[in-house]
């Protein structure tokens, strides 16, 4: 099952933002201080082109550096992707056959507003519960 809700989701949105996600990563990694940012954006980009059986989790080992990266992230742009995912996961969720693609949008909110410190891993369900 998820894989055909990974290929309907590759199709109707997961390129367009991997794509948008992979223009970001370039961009800034155009500086030295941005790529840690850029790198970032890269992972996001692979998680919402194929979202379903993977989840993220914060890794224990990131240390200071990634939390006063993921406070610079949320300022300057992690609030707006969110709000992106958000509208975006509400507007999916109006029809029945949509409402898996809302929950893939919700499940890009965590990583898109602190995406430093985190590791997507796979899992056995294509939505995973964080208990």
């Amino acid at each position: 099952m998820k894989t055909i809700l990974n290929v309907i989701w590759l199709v109707l949105s997961g390129f367009w933002l991997f794509l948008g996600y992979l223009l970001a990563g370039l961009l800034l990694c155009i500086t030295i201080i941005g790529i840690p940012f850029g790198i970032a954006a890269f992972r996001i980009g692979v998680y919402a082109l194929w979202p379903f059986g993977y989840t993220t989790v914060e890794r224990r080992d990131a240390g200071a550096p990634s939390c006063v990266g993921n406070v610079l992230w949320l300022v300057l742009a992690g609030w707006w992707l969110a709000i992106g995912h958000i509208v975006t996961g509400l507007a999916l969720c109006i029809t029945i056959i949509g409402i898996p693609f809302g929950i893939a949008n919700f499940k890009l909110i965590p990583v898109s507003l602190f995406p430093l410190g985190r590791e997507i891993v796979p899992t056995d369900r294509p939505f995973a519960s964080s208990w």
